[in-house]
């Protein structure tokens, strides 16, 4: 099994205060990893150091993605090799309405006219289809609308940054289904094999929904440990995070 992201002694610096430090992450091809953590801790440091916004600064490390390293490219060209990103907080982007971007899906792929479009009825999003993209819409709907973009457009790797994060019971079913949906690669070839992904959250009701293979807990900046996504969350559900630091700082001990 190849890997499609392989992340080496990473450094990344926000305003020149350093928050990742030296951190190492390897997800394989068609793996779906799941970062915990408390508020603060760096997860989405690392995913917009990933997606490579200009903000955060790599100053030391190597970012690879399928075998090639993407440090020197901008945030345009590593969207085109397929990196794909739900944001917790996305901006209100007037005047482009979600159909324009369904439109422009299928403009490149015109072989899922009919895929998107059975999408659209399934997860029903015909309300949010001439709507300026988030204006006005509620958390959980943000949520929808942003999985539903990753959905049209298929990247080969995917990020999710809290998509559990303020949704009630109801949504949260939804956002769940659309999860998986976005993680099949072809449920009628291959019902096993997914695509790539990278899920962040600090409750881990994601889990519940969505099938991890593995779980990695960051805390100030470092991954203190890795392992079986539920046991991890059982852990962090029974004794919080505040266990994990002090299981971190046994270890450094011995």
């Amino acid at each position: 099994m190849t890997n499609i992201l392989e992340i080496k002694d990473l450094c990344v610096e926000v305003e020149g205060q350093e928050i990742l430090h030296d951190l190492d992450l390897v997800i394989a091809d068609g793996e779906v990893h799941a970062l915990l953590g408390p508020n603060g801790s760096g997860k989405t440091t690392l995913m917009m150091a990933i997606v490579g916004y200009p903000e955060y600064e790599t100053t030391k490390g190597r970012i690879l993605f399928n075998g090639d390293d993407i440090i020197e490219l901008d945030i345009t060209e590593r969207a085109r090799l397929g990196i794909g990103v739900s944001q917790q907080r996305p901006p209100t982007i007037a005047g482009v309405k979600l159909q324009q971007v369904l439109d422009y899906a299928v403009a490149n792929a015109p072989q899922r006219a009919q895929e998107i479009d059975e999408l659209v009825s399934t997860f029903q999003m015909e309300p949010f289809l001439e709507r300026d993209i988030n204006a006005g819409l509620s958390g959980g709907e943000i949520k929808r609308s942003e999985l539903f973009q990753l959905l049209a457009t298929r990247p080969r790797f995917v990020m999710m940054d809290e998509p559990d994060s303020g949704v009630d019971l109801e949504a949260m079913n939804v956002i769940g289904e659309m999860t998986n949906e976005l993680l099949a690669r072809n449920h009628a070839i291959r019902p096993t094999e997914r695509r790539a992904g990278l899920i962040i959250t600090h409750t881990g009701h994601i889990l519940d929904y969505v099938h991890a293979d593995r779980a990695h807990v960051m805390l100030d900046g470092y991954i203190g440990c890795s392992g079986n996504p539920r046991i991890i969350l059982d852990q962090i559900r029974k004794y919080g995070y505040q266990e994990c630091v002090r299981c971190e700082l046994r270890r450094h001990r011995r």
